[in-house]
C-alpha cells in the first residue's frame, strides 16, 4: 500500500471521533422532525453508516447515485442522477451525506432537485471539504475535515474502484492517478 500512499491527511481515529461529534450536532438539530439521510453512492456509504449510528434519533436512510466525473479524475460539470431515491421526500426533513465536495456542482444540482420534490428542507454533511475547488458555493451544514486539494482514497472514497475499504483517508500519489489518465 505504500506504492500508492502519498500520506495519511485523516486517522481513523480522527474519523471515528469526528462522525460521533456530528452525530449528537445531528441529534441535537433534528429533534422532533422527520429525518431522512440521502447518502451519495457510493462513496458516502461507510459514512453514513457510521453517522447514522450516531444520531440518536429515528431516521430514514434512501440513496442516491450520481455522476459528474464519467471516467475521469476531473469533474464534466453534467451531473446524471444513476440511481433515484425510493421514497417520497414530500415534507420531510433532508441530510444529503457526502464523502467529499470539491466542485460543488453535483450537490448544487441536487440540493435543487430535492427542493423542487418538495422536502420540508434540504441540509448537507460531508466528511471532507476540498475548498480550494468550487466552482459553485454550497452552502455545507456539517463539515468533517477540510482537506488540501489532493486525489484522496479511503472510508469510502475510491480510485478506480478500489481502497474504499480503507480506514483513513490518504492522499493518493501523484504518479498513480496520471499514469491510468494518461492511457
Amino acid at each position: 500500500m505504500d506504492n500508492i500512499i502519498k500520506e495519511i491527511l485523516v486517522t481513523e481515529e480522527q474519523i471515528q471521533s469526528k462522525v460521533k461529534e456530528l452525530g449528537e450536532r445531528i441529534t441535537e438539530d433534528y429533534q422532533g422532525k422527520d429525518l431522512m439521510l440521502v447518502g451519495i453512492l457510493k462513496g458516502a456509504v461507510m459514512f453514513l453508516s457510521d453517522l447514522a449510528r450516531n444520531i440518536k434519533l429515528p431516521v430514514m436512510i434512501d440513496f442516491m447515485a450520481v455522476s459528474s466525473y464519467g471516467s475521469s479524475s476531473e469533474s464534466t460539470g453534467i451531473v446524471r442522477i444513476i440511481k433515484d431515491l425510493e421514497s417520497s421526500i414530500d415534507g420531510k426533513d433532508i441530510l444529503i451525506v457526502e464523502d467529499i465536495i470539491d466542485t460543488g456542482l453535483t450537490l448544487s444540482y441536487l440540493t435543487d432537485n430535492l427542493r423542487k420534490r418538495r422536502a420540508k428542507s434540504v441540509r448537507i454533511v460531508t466528511l471532507l471539504d476540498k475548498p480550494e475547488r468550487r466552482k459553485v458555493e454550497v452552502p455545507v451544514d456539517y463539515t468533517g475535515f477540510v482537506i488540501p486539494d489532493e486525489f484522496v482514497i479511503g472510508y469510502g472514497i475510491d480510485y478506480a474502484e478500489q481502497y474504499r475499504n480503507l480506514p483513513f483517508v490518504a492522499a493518493l500519489k501523484e504518479d498513480v492517478y496520471m499514469k491510468k489518465n494518461k492511457v
